[in-house]
């Protein structure tokens, strides 16, 4: 039976466990605990049903020292201390690290809530505690090799961009189009991504040619400003001599149209404007 069978149920693991009230200052968060993030709000929540119905499950710890870790129920532990509770009912269980991390990724697993990049990190931690290739790690925790793998890819990525994934503000699917990507590429396409609200598809195409997006995005923000610079110059130019530089521009296309060649240049300065003209039969 492998540790992930064992463990799959919280009624096993307290199976003819005594509980015992101990003290919240003696008690330590999971230090192979996959969920980096709490919500407060669901925190104060889970508190208010603590303090009218109290704790209907005790939480689950280890010896550690003096002390004791907490190996499943963190989230009763926070609420309790929201409450100022001086005592908590738990159940010590000497688990070893794999057993306690193993139980830590089920419990957060079972929430079905966990951010990507915390399920990753949590699959991580349990290959190398547990000696596993992602093929039976897969097997042991009912997913398939590619989603375990897929999520596994997500921490390829920069801190930055691991970031916006666990706050959901890109998929993991945005997060994979990004995978081997330089670090300063990852940033440039997640600030487009960011900016413009793309989608997985466009963000995939980007990725696929970083250089040119960035290229034509160059020039065309270049070729803006020079054609907003001219219409700015266009603009202080006095309106007597606008309708004579409209006349002069009317006399060049029917001259073209009558087949002469011309050539027009133009300086847009209104306090030195010049217009040049060069004509040639065809």
């Amino acid at each position: 039976m492998s540790i992930f069978s064992s463990l799959r149920h919280h009624d096993e693991i307290s199976k003819d466990k005594q509980i015992q009230d101990i003290k919240l200052t003696k008690i330590k968060p999971n230090s192979y605990q996959p969920r980096r993030e709490f919500s407060e709000e669901s925190i104060r929540e889970l508190a208010a049903t603590l303090d009218k119905d109290g704790l209907l499950q005790p939480i689950i710890v280890r010896e550690k020292g003096e002390d004791y870790e907490i190996i499943a129920g963190e989230r009763r532990f926070r609420a309790a201390q929201h409450l100022a509770w001086e005592r908590i009912p738990a159940i010590v269980n000497n688990m070893d690290d794999s057993q306690a991390a193993s139980l830590a990724l089920i419990e957060n697993l079972q929430r079905e809530d966990l951010n990507p990049i915390d399920e990753a990190q949590a699959y991580s931690n349990l290959m190398q505690l547990n000696h596993l290739t992602q093929t039976t790690l897969a097997q042991n925790i009912g997913k398939s090799q590619s989603y375990v793998a897929n999520k596994l890819r997500l921490l390829k990525l920069t801190p930055k961009v691991q970031s916006y994934l666990a706050s959901g503000e890109i998929s993991p699917r945005h997060g994979r189009s990004l995978v081997g990507l330089s670090e300063k590429d990852q940033g440039r396409v997640l600030d487009e991504v960011l900016a413009n609200n793309l989608n997985v598809s466009e963000t995939e195409k980007i990725a696929r040619d970083v250089e040119g997006y960035f290229a034509d995005k160059k020039a065309k923000i270049k070729e803006q400003a020079k054609t907003e610079q001219t219409q700015r110059a266009v603009n202080r130019i006095p309106k007597d001599m606008k309708v004579q530089i409209n006349t002069i521009k009317r006399a060049v296309k029917l001259a073209k149209e009558s087949g002469i060649k011309v050539k027009v240049k133009e300086n847009n300065d209104p306090d030195d404007y010049m217009i040049t003209i060069e004509m040639k039969r065809k």
